[in-house]
């Protein structure tokens, strides 16, 4: 019975450590492409973490002939 929360709490414990020292970090904007043909973008941003993971994960937005999308470097 003991083992249960001690395994909850290495398995807490390591996930942590995993996700702070997994910290990367890239450069994203929002691009808008009409008829795929570049339209224009948004600013610059730095995302790392569980925020960039968000972002990498999205789907590209589709409207008609218009097309948003994350672009990261």
């Amino acid at each position: 019975m003991k083992r249960i929360p001690l395994f909850a709490a290495l398995f807490i414990i390591c996930t942590c450590t995993f996700i702070s020292c997994e910290d990367t970090c890239k450069t994203c904007r929002q691009v808008t492409y009409i008829n795929n043909v570049y339209d224009h973008e948004g600013s610059l941003a730095e995302y790392c973490g569980t925020d960039l993971l968000a972002i990498e994960a999205m789907d590209d937005v589709l409207i008609g002939n218009t097309r948003t999308a994350w672009e990261c470097d």
